[in-house]
């Protein structure tokens, strides 16, 4: 999902809350049976606690990977199949409401019949607009214009606040363009990328040919667009490089701007964005711009619409027509995550309805399906993971008393929204009909692009959240020092109808989840923001010196992790890795202040301790295909999920105690490699 921000999104995990009955029967517990006790646990800590639920549930020939993730994903979406349904079902819905554009978007997805008969109709104005470019300056025209239908050709822009200035909004101008997403993929010469390359190049093909073109014209048009992208790829920067937040704030002036590309008069584009005057830019890759600027001469006025109409076809391919959206899935979802069956249309359908009219679906799913006290359990485990945080740092022997009580501020000041926003956005000017399933999905981008672009020049709304209650994902937003917790991060696999024990909270809750957020706030990008959300240095350099050696180590640490051949990105990993560390930590010591682990009762025949780190492992219970763990490695910030389990634990000695770990098994780091930040 486009935060129209730089890394602010981080996957977490919840659970459902019941009233507990002391009468309750026996049940299965999840803890208990995921495991594989033929795995020795301080060898592989994360199939040990998890391998046994793999074992019974293979991965769907309609998925990637399945675990945790997958149950609860499936779980939210039945709930919202429902809302659709019966939204479209409701003969009664007022045009204009709620329900009448959630049941008329979610039918129009439906209705297969009239999406063949309309075919690629849907794109056909934009694309009488992309074929009339004469010039530079029109091309350049269309590419902005295209920006603002829901498509991302040669760069990308948003609208977000300003990295230095966290009161006011600012434009971003950063690299993108490319079809295959990552650079890596267009530069990187062994087997694996080569084969995708030739994947893509024949994916390419197919799509011009349902454009119309003929078989030799399609050939053509496939080599020109990759040989395009490869351009943009040879300019763009790796993924690590993107996590530097000071050398990816560039601000210009406008005029300054049109000095780093000669052949293009931002003053004139500018205003096609939807923006009717700018003063000044943030420019994420200045050398990118300078090479995109070249090549908008190195190749053909009829080499770049080639290309437009591509990523104009590519950026719509699931709202069409049966052949173009099984030639989609190919390649994005065969080729390059090994999925082999397309899920069910319904489900493809209600994930593009939650997509688009996320909001409206949200003050739906809060009415039908969030427990009451949600919020108030949630903030009360967030307020006890934040003491713990503040306790550590008072005790931390390598930071300075000048430095620990400016970190105490900013984390006193970190803002917890849990659960869902209090106010939701206002869209009433977004029309939906039954009548085309592209047109939808094309209008709601357009209401999307403009409300982003009209921020632009007013207050910031500090209040305004950009994930929906029923997203099952959760971020800190550096700009606003806050973190962001959806309702329906309160659902366990398992612990239905029951209150789970202490050390799933805090296991699950307090340490995949507040533990790992607040601790973004101090990561190598987060520690960057002061507690107003501004870049501003607020380390002494004597402690930034040890903190970034710290870093180092933790980089180091993830580099030597390899899966299928495949090295972990240390570098690009590091925020999500001390995130990770800092998370399973804060919750471990949090759990150690509850009367269940005050008491050492067992609860069956784990010792608190084997429990809590029991149920950290389960929140990152995911099994991945082959092709989409070495599809992870390239293209995300956050480490395949063994490594998240096993990476923090290796470097906690209370997980050596509870599970026996020694000195040459697997799960063990001598102490000189131990990692220790927060």
């Amino acid at each position: 999902m486009n935060l129209f921000k730089k890394p602010v999104v981080f996957l977490i995990i919840g659970m459902t809350f019941f009233s507990c009955n002391k009468k309750e029967t026996a049940f299965s517990d999840p803890l208990i049976t995921n495991r594989d006790t033929t795995v020795n646990p301080a060898t592989d800590f994360f199939n040990y606690a998890n391998n046994g639920w793999f074992k019974k549930n293979p991965i769907s020939s309609t998925d990637s990977n399945n675990g945790i993730m997958r149950t609860v994903i499936d779980t939210i979406n039945g709930q919202i199949k429902s809302i659709c349904e019966k939204s479209a079902k409701d003969e009664s819905a007022v045009k204009g409401s709620n329900k009448q554009k959630i049941g008329d978007f979610y039918a129009s997805g439906m209705d297969t019949i009239a999406i063949e008969k309309e075919g690629l109709t849907p794109l056909n104005s934009e694309i009488k607009k992309i074929n009339e470019v004469k010039d530079v300056a029109g091309l350049i025209n269309s590419i902005a214009h295209l920006q603002t239908v829901g498509v991302n050709p040669a760069f990308s822009f948003y609208v977000s606040q300003d990295d230095k200035i966290s009161t006011k909004y600012a434009l971003f101008f950063v690299q993108g363009g490319l079809g295959m997403g990552q650079r890596d993929f267009y530069l990187e010469t062994d087997k694996r990328n080569t084969e995708i390359r030739k994947a893509y190049q024949s994916h390419l093909k197919t799509m011009m040919r349902f454009m119309g073109e003929e078989e030799s014209t399609a050939a053509k048009s496939a080599s020109t667009i990759l040989k395009l992208e490869t351009e943009l790829a040879k300019s763009s920067r790796k993924l690590e490089l993107l996590r530097d937040p000071i050398k990816n704030y560039n601000k210009l002036s406008v005029t300054q701007f049109n000095t780093l590309t000669p052949n293009v008069d931002w003053k004139k584009v500018i205003p096609v964005l939807g923006i009717a005057k700018a003063d000044s830019v943030i420019v994420g890759q200045p050398e990118f711009f300078r090479a995109l600027d070249k090549t908008l001469k190195t190749y053909s006025i009829e080499e770049w619409k080639i290309y437009l109409r591509w990523t104009l076809l590519n950026s719509y391919a699931s709202y069409l027509n049966k052949g173009v959206e099984k030639e989609s899935f190919k390649f994005y979802s065969t080729v390059m995550n090994g999925v082999s069956t397309q899920k069910l249309r319904w489900k493809r359908v209600v994930e593009n309805t939650d997509q688009y009219l996320g909001d409206l679906v949200g003050q739906v799913y809060v009415s039908d399906y969030m427990p009451k006290g949600v919020k108030e359990k949630l903030l009360e485990i967030g307020n006890n993971i934040r003491d713990v945080f503040a306790e550590h740092i008072k005790k931390l022997d390598w930071m300075s008393d000048a430095t620990k009580q400016k970190a105490l501020y900013k984390l006193s000041k970190i803002v917890m929204k849990l659960g869902y926003p209090d106010k939701w956005k206002d869209m009433s000017q977004l029309s939906i009909d039954r009548k085309s399933y592209c047109t939808n999905a094309m209008q709601a981008n357009i209401w999307d692009y403009k409300y982003m672009a009209n921020k632009y020049g007013k207050p910031v709304d500090r209040n305004e959240w950009v994930m929906q209650p029923q997203t099952y994902n959760a971020y800190y937003n550096p700009s606003n020092n806050e973190i962001v917790i959806p309702a329906c991060n309160i659902i366990v696999p398992g612990y239905e109808g029951r209150m789970p024990d202490d050390a799933i909270l805090y296991g699950v809750i307090g340490g995949s989840f507040f533990g790992h957020e607040i601790t973004h706030g101090f990561d190598d990008q987060g520690s960057q923001y002061d507690e107003k959300g501004n870049l501003n240095n607020w380390w002494t350099s004597e402690d930034l010196k040890k903190f970034k050696a710290k870093t180092k180590l933790i980089v180091s640490q993830y580099n030597k992790f390899t899966i299928l051949g495949k090295n972990v990105n240390g570098d690009a990993t590091q925020g999500e890795n001390i995130a990770d560390l800092g998370g399973v930590i804060m919750g471990y010591e949090a759990f150690q202040k509850t009367e269940q682990y005050k008491k050492k009762e067992k609860i069956n025949g784990q010792t608190p301790d084997q429990r809590y780190f029991l149920a950290y492992a389960y929140s990152w219970m995911v099994n991945r295909r082959d092709e989409s763990k070495i599809n992870q490695i390239t293209t995300d910030v956050h480490a395949p999920e063994q490594f998240r389990i096993n990476g923090p634990l290796s470097n906690i000695p209370e997980f050596y105690k509870a599970f026996n770990v020694k000195k040459g098994d697997k799960m063990y780091q001598p102490d000189s490699l131990r990692v220790v930040i927060w």
